[in-house]
């Protein structure tokens, strides 16, 4: 049997189509950044025209196309031979660097739901690569509860929350610009047509305030004007609301640091809500919807609203907007709950995992 060349050695699997360079990285890039930083490991991923973030030894892989990038990763995996192997989102590679790399423990990292990934649809297939895993890593309970479904064992099912580097925040302003700003994907799940009613109906009773949206439809500064996003746009421009396009993240970032309010809308169940936690933790007010994973990292940290209610949430902003000590009060709550998810923290139960014969 191999053995692993250092007891301590790393590597993080990216999906192929997560970019590891700083103007085109996802939130799975970002969050496997943060936690390669915090634990010493190097990364392996897809191949990019930009460079790679410094300071992480990056293995780069030549293909994109599943079965070619799975064995480029493989090989990778086999000349490193890391006693820790992570892997996200790619749940039959996962299983089969378990079975190729028997003396590393290999942990499958879920960002998304689980049960209709390839690999894990039926509860056989997740009951299979528990039994074959050191452990499955979900980033919030509300993924964990669905994975679990339909299971008797659930031994090695995990939370482990994405982590932000707190350190690394800009710092906010004295007094925050009077500003409501959305800041992520232009796709309907992610509820920018509902930011846009609810920004156009709370505006006119709001002098003085302003609304913003950064985004685009993907990562990168080449996302595509596609006709959703043409027709966002156009809305956007109808109410008055400054349409920033895409920005890399951490012009996004310095944008909630300075904006008052900051809304996260979304319709569909988001698996976690890394926004929301940057928003909490760069101090602006947040509002969200309930829904997905949001309310787990929100907390009492923010107002939460039903997903696909502008009238509730064009509510929200006219109680913030118009009540300083409010908007004060869930600042202050906002960092309070941001410690809680800082890089050092969720690294050290990240190793604890590691370590662990049986995780939980």
């Amino acid at each position: 049997m191999n053995q692993p060349d250092s007891a301590g050695s790393i590597a993080m699997v990216l999906p192929a189509s997560e970019a590891f360079s700083p103007g085109r990285a996802g939130a799975i890039a970002l969050v496997v950044r943060r936690l390669a930083a915090a634990t010493g490991a190097s990364v392996i991923g897809a191949a990019c025209q930009e460079p790679s973030f410094a300071g992480i030894p990056y293995n780069a892989v030549s293909f994109r196309a599943p079965l070619a990038y799975n064995a480029g990763v493989l090989r990778r995996l086999r000349r490193l031979r890391p006693a820790n192997i992570d892997i996200h989102q790619q749940p039959r590679l996962a299983r089969l660097a378990a079975r190729l790399l028997p003396a590393s423990r290999v942990m499958l990292f879920l960002h998304n739901e689980p049960t209709t990934m390839r690999g894990l649809t039926s509860p056989q297939a997740r009951a299979r690569t528990l039994r074959r895993l050191h452990a499955v890593v979900c980033v919030s309970d509300h993924l964990r509860a669905h994975y679990a479904t339909g299971l008797a064992d659930t031994a090695g099912l995990v939370t482990l929350h994405n982590p932000l580097t707190l350190a690394g925040l800009p710092a906010s302003p004295a007094i925050r610009q009077h500003e409501i700003l959305f800041a992520g994907r232009i796709v309907e799940g992610k509820g920018i047509a509902d930011f846009i009613a609810a920004s156009a109906a709370a505006l006119p009773r709001l002098p003085g305030w302003s609304a913003r949206i950064i985004g685009g439809d993907r990562f990168g500064p080449d996302s595509p004007e596609t006709p959703f996003v043409r027709e966002m746009q156009a809305r956007a421009n109808a109410a008055g609301i400054a349409w920033g396009g895409y920005r890399p993240h951490e012009e996004v970032v310095r944008a909630m640091a300075s904006a008052a309010i900051v809304a996260v809308p979304s319709r569909w169940p988001e698996p976690f809500g890394l926004t929301a936690l940057e928003a909490m933790a760069t101090g602006a007010a947040l509002v969200a919807a309930r829904a997905g994973g949001l309310p787990e990292v929100v907390g009492e940290a923010g107002l939460l609203v039903p997903p696909g209610d502008a009238s509730a949430l064009a509510a929200a902003f006219l109680h913030l907007a118009g009540d300083d000590a409010a908007r004060d009060r869930l600042a202050a709550a906002g960092r309070a709950r941001a410690r809680l998810f800082d890089t050092p923290v969720i690294a050290a139960r990240l190793q604890r995992l590691r370590e662990a014969e049986t995780p939980v």
